[in-house]
């Protein structure tokens, strides 16, 4: 009998609900800058800047957004390594992370 590789057990009768362990993901690595785009889609034409190739944790991520918020008055997320700010204000979001020693571009409109 062959078995599926799509097929895992869920429940079993002797241990009860079957949970798999997830590791846990880790930062993708950039070529070492940091590129800050614009982008509206899906957002009712609303700007966001997302801040890409950060290299950095979920935890450390969620500090620098944080910190970024406050700096800009803005609010924003953290989204699959990524960190995205409601402003359209990219110049300041540069000088903020270049006083924090990153290399940091426009990319985008």
């Amino acid at each position: 009998m062959k078995i599926d590789p799509n097929v895992t057990l869920v429940y079993s009768t002797d241990i009860g609900k079957i949970t798999e362990k997830k590791q846990p993901e880790s930062a993708p690595q950039g070529d070492g800058i940091v590129r800050i785009h614009k982008d509206s889609k899906g957002r009712k034409g609303k700007g966001v800047s997302v801040i890409k190739g950060l290299g950095l944790d979920e935890k450390a991520l969620k500090a620098l957004a944080q910190k970024l918020k406050k700096q800009c008055g803005c609010g924003g997320t953290v989204k699959e390594f990524n960190i995205e700010m409601q402003t359209d204000n990219r110049e300041q979001l540069k000088t903020l992370l270049e006083k924090l020693n990153y290399q940091v571009k426009l990319a985008g409109g």
